[in-house]
């Protein structure tokens, strides 16, 4: 490979190996296939710039469905004196399955390469092409899961030729990446290829899509292709161009720019072809079970993650029409089930917490953006961390970040104000994201969060622990969650331990409108199968 050199924010060299591929190119006979790996190739092989980004319905222009790359960044290789093997850290980019991309003008290495630790960010394949699946052994699913996989097995094989450690990798990652995090943790296929987790501002509570075929039938019909059966839908789906099927996404919205979460993780049933499944019970269930990874995780949410949203239904002259359809709107806008007594419930439910019973105005607009963050990433984040910190062998570090800074992702309108402390907004100090922000330097107010967060983050790559010793920079003990007597980091200008866990009131709430299954370990739920045969058999007696 011939790869470039870029420059840290102190001034190292990083060694950056950019699109280099990690799978044979899934197009033509291998769309809607699991990836297939590489075979090895002879020469050198130009890896100074950034592969092709997957096909999205954004700038669909600049994207290629041959995608399946990814970037490798080091600031010591192998040489005559020895291999450092430094850990590893993957990153999955967020994006909702739809969007974004594993390239280094989003997720520049210059912040986290000043610590020594080994980068890996990638493409996996997006919206439809990643992620459509027809139920059924036509097409299976999970296709971007299972291109994660083949990247995590191709850091087995080849990390160590850069100078990592093949034994000590940190999966991380943010939103629909640290949802992916989650199920890595449960996937039969992702078992041994990871040894602590990162998962940000995501948990993979309703990420479960229900009924697969629906949404293949639906993006079929989008397309003008017969829905009747599987071999049909996927037969024309394939003579389709990957841009046009990806510029269809935004189809699948049905009220503004909800539902925001739309492809997810299939349930595959073992179809006897011997093929690799990478999910075969539902996640929650099996979560409870303690069947998963039990590996150190860290996790947590931004202060108002998705506030904005409340903001973005009144400035689009939504809020009426929210208000007087609550019941249809609000599954669709907080992705709950539709059209059932439960569902007629939570709707109400949700309208007195947060909005009083009364309409939405501008006056509530931060009270609505408060549901959509609780509804798509805090309660989510919450209750799957809480499970994982119960049930797990090993240490959760909870973290709640409300640094503000003079940049976000989102800003009031017509201003150069940040709107809250929003989703992505972490992800500024622990990756230069050069398409939207500069690049600080040792003077800037921000510097001194970019170093903690990075130190932090190396720390719990290279140990497990986040802050193994207090220092100048770490002057805090961030101690594990334990829910007897919970606690959590907040990363604000300073660090520190706080006692509880944020917005439990609001939890609570969530919790009670949609608890959890009974765990299959405890001896009670098996008793309810014979008792109810009891009654039944001893009701036909009389």
């Amino acid at each position: 490979l011939r790869g470039s050199v870029l420059r840290s924010l102190d001034g190292r060299d990083i060694y950056s190996f950019r699109g280099v591929r990690y799978a044979q190119p899934p197009t033509g006979p291998l769309r809607f296939k699991p990836p297939v790996p590489l075979k090895p190739w002879g020469g050198v092989a130009d890896a100074t710039k950034d592969g092709a980004r997957c096909p999205e319905a954004e700038y669909s222009n600049q994207t290629s469905e041959d995608c399946l790359f990814l970037n490798v960044y080091t600031t010591k290789l192998p040489d005559s004196t020895g291999n450092p093997k430094r850990p590893v850290m993957i990153f999955l980019h967020p994006g909702a399955f739809y969007l974004l991309r594993g390239t280094s003008d989003v997720f520049g290495p210059q912040y986290l390469l000043d610590e020594d630790i080994v980068l890996v960010t990638l493409n996996y394949r997006l919206g439809a092409l990643g992620f459509l699946s027809t139920g059924d052994s036509i097409l299976p699913g999970n296709n971007g899961f299972k291109d994660q996989v083949l990247a995590l097995r191709w850091v087995q094989q080849n990390i160590a030729s850069f100078g990592g450690d093949p034994h000590n990798v940190t999966l991380s990652g943010y939103s629909a990446g640290s949802t992916s995090v989650y199920l890595h943790m449960l996937s039969p296929m992702s078992k041994g290829l990871f040894h602590k987790g990162i998962a940000m501002s995501a948990g993979f509570q309703s990420s479960a899509v229900k009924d697969p075929l629906q949404q293949a039938k639906k993006q079929a019909r989008i397309l003008n292709c017969p829905d009747t059966t599987s071999e049909e839908i996927v037969e024309c789906l394939k003579g389709k161009s990957a841009k046009e099927t990806a510029e269809t996404q935004p189809k699948f919205f049905e009220f503004g720019w909800d539902p925001m979460i739309i492809f997810g993780v299939v349930i595959e049933e073992d179809f006897g072809d011997g093929a690799e499944r990478f999910m075969t019970a539902d996640p929650t269930e099996q979560l409870l079970s303690g069947d998963f990874a039990q590996v150190p995780l860290i996790a947590g949410t931004t202060k108002d993650e998705f506030i904005w949203k409340g903001l973005d239904i009144t400035y689009n002259n939504l809020a009426e029409n929210m208000s007087e359809n609550y019941e249809k709107v609000f599954p669709i806008a907080f992705v709950y089930e539709r059209d059932t007594p439960h569902s007629l419930e939570v709707s109400r439910e949700l309208k007195k917490f947060y909005l009083q019973d009364k309409p939405i105005t501008n006056d509530s607009e931060k009270a609505l953006g408060q549901a959509y963050s609780d509804a798509l990433i805090i309660f989510p984040t919450d209750r799957a961390a809480k499970i994982v910190a119960q049930l797990s062998s090993a240490p959760v570090y909870y973290y709640h970040f409300t640094y503000a800074g003079r940049y976000s992702w989102l800003y009031s309108p017509g201003t150069q104000i940040p709107y809250g402390v929003s989703h992505h907004d972490d992800l500024i100090y622990l990756f230069y994201i050069s398409v939207l922000f500069p690049e600080f330097v040792k003077t800037d107010p921000e510097y001194s969060t970019v170093k903690k967060m990075t130190k932090m983050w190396s720390n719990f790559i290279k140990t497990g622990n986040p802050t193994p010793e207090k220092t100048g920079l770490l002057n805090v003990e961030w101690t594990p969650l334990d829910l007897s007597k919970p606690a959590y980091l907040e990363i604000g200008s300073d660090l520190s331990m706080r006692q509880g866990l944020y917005y439990q009131e609001r939890m609570q709430l969530w919790d009670k409108l949609f608890p959890l299954p009974a765990r299959t370990s405890r001896p009670s739920s098996t008793r309810v199968g014979p008792l109810w045969k009891h009654q039944s058999h001893h009701a036909h007696h009389h």
